[in-house]
């Protein structure tokens, strides 16, 4: 069940980027870690004087360091040594002027993140130190609409800009002209890797982040390892390729707002239009503890997304919904092939190991049916769940193959639901509710 050599292929050949020894350390250009000075303008100073030398390690020392966002330039690691933090600028005019980037699928011109790079090669963040977003339930998190974080009646939330940004995508509006900052209520992601060559996150602690804090684009060649993401706000995934190719993500520890690992592929006429999938995907040895899916798929998903491996994971906590999610349905359409799990131990989840539901969202109200296909599943063991399986595909178009073996589930409450799914197999599965 599944072709495990291709995942070590993929782990083989996704390098970690090397950087001349070269320093230039933040406060040679003017930076001060007194949690007050502004050193937007030296941190870009030293990424330039960095990039203008043939590359090597801007780092930051210990301390605590006021800035607005950092773009990162080819050849650059950013270094936070140890007892370094980088506190940055909760006014969204820091974030200004616009920058490409995707909000929930779709591309558009917004908010700068926080750490940024566009069309550069061999890149990193690196360190023991902290990046932190500084958000809470006055700043950022509002925008959510939600009043867990802070929303209330009659202030302005992203729902209110979302449909504007929706017809542009769906009639097809240059992207240059999807111009949604100032004044909008789109929030930034942390760290975002726009078309990029060679990415490498490393060591780092993100915390508060305003949304998705990890979320490479169009990227080939990203490492993501010993990264610690510890932000419970709103839509807060901890880790996101979007349309990615040739992805590791190993021994991340990852408490999230929203789902841990997400991967993802544009979305309805934009992801249709784009048109490019995430694929060649290795997650292994990481810690997943909160808050809805552990692994998802989707929802944004409608480039496709195919060859994903995940493996030796600990998974589950009393906040924690799902193992596997994949999320689509006929709006979002899409495909997910030759997604493989193996060697998983699973503590508490609130809801199924297994979701994939057609019927989620909009439902089969689409013209895109979806296709979910080569599902593997084996070692796997869950002690407290309310499920193992909720899988329903479409009359019309069915979920092909659900391959699950040797796997062990402890407490389950409810049945399986499974609903149109051709080629189910279950060897040496005990404890399900069938």
């Amino acid at each position: 069940m599944g072709d495990w050599s291709r995942a070590d292929a993929i782990v083989a050949r996704v390098a970690r980027p090397r950087f001349p020894d070269r320093e230039f350390p933040v406060t040679a250009f003017g930076a001060r870690g007194d949690g007050r000075t502004d050193c937007t303008a030296a941190l870009r100073r030293a990424v330039a004087a960095c990039a203008a030398a043939g590359g090597g390690h801007v780092t930051v020392p210990s301390g605590t360091y006021a800035t607005g966002p950092v773009h990162l330039l080819s050849h650059v690691d950013l270094h936070l040594e140890e007892g370094a933090r980088l506190l940055f600028d909760r006014d969204p005019a820091a974030c200004l002027p616009p920058v490409l980037t995707r909000f929930q699928g779709v591309e558009m011109y917004g908010y700068s993140p926080f750490v940024y790079a566009r069309g550069q090669r061999n890149i990193a963040v690196t360190g023991r130190g902290v990046l932190d977003g500084h958000a809470d339930d006055e700043h950022w998190w509002p925008w959510s609409g939600q009043a867990e974080f802070g929303w209330r009646p009659g202030v302005r939330q992203q729902e209110d800009d979302w449909p504007g940004l929706w017809r542009q995508a769906e009639a097809g509006v240059p992207v240059e002209r999807r111009i949604h900052a100032d004044g909008c209520r789109f929030r930034p992601n942390f760290l975002e890797f726009q078309d990029c060559h060679g990415v490498l996150v490393e060591g780092v602690t993100i915390v508060r982040s305003p949304m998705w804090e990890i979320h490479p684009v169009l990227c080939t060649g990203v490492l993501i390892q010993d990264v610690t993401i510890d932000s419970p706000g709103p839509n807060n995934d901890g880790i996101d390729p979007e349309s990615c190719r040739d992805v590791v993500i190993r021994r991340c520890d990852i408490a999230a707002g929203d789902d841990c690992i997400a991967i993802k592929s544009g979305r309805e006429a934009d992801g249709r239009r784009v048109n490019v999938p995430s694929e060649n995907i290795v997650i292994e040895d990481c810690v997943l503890r909160h808050r809805y899916g552990a692994i998802t798929l989707g929802s944004d998903m409608t480039g496709g997304i195919r060859d994903v491996y995940v493996r030796r994971c600990r998974i589950g906590g009393p906040g924690l919904y799902f193992g596997l999610y994949i999320k689509t349905n006929s709006v979002r359409g899409g495909y997910a092939e030759n997604i493989q799990l193996a060697d998983l131990t699973v503590t508490h989840l609130r809801k199924e190991f297994l979701s994939c539901d057609f019927h989620r969202g909009e439902g089969d109200t689409g013209s895109y049916p979806p296709r979910v296909r080569d599902i593997g599943i084996r070692d796997v063991t869950v002690d407290h769940a309310r499920r193992a399986v909720l899988a329903r595909g479409y009359a019309h178009a069915p979920i092909d193959g659900l391959h699950m073996s040797d796997c062990h589930f402890g407490s389950l409450a409810e049945s399986d639901r499974i609903e149109h799914v051709d080629g189910l197999v279950r060897e040496r599965v005990t404890g399900a509710r069938e």
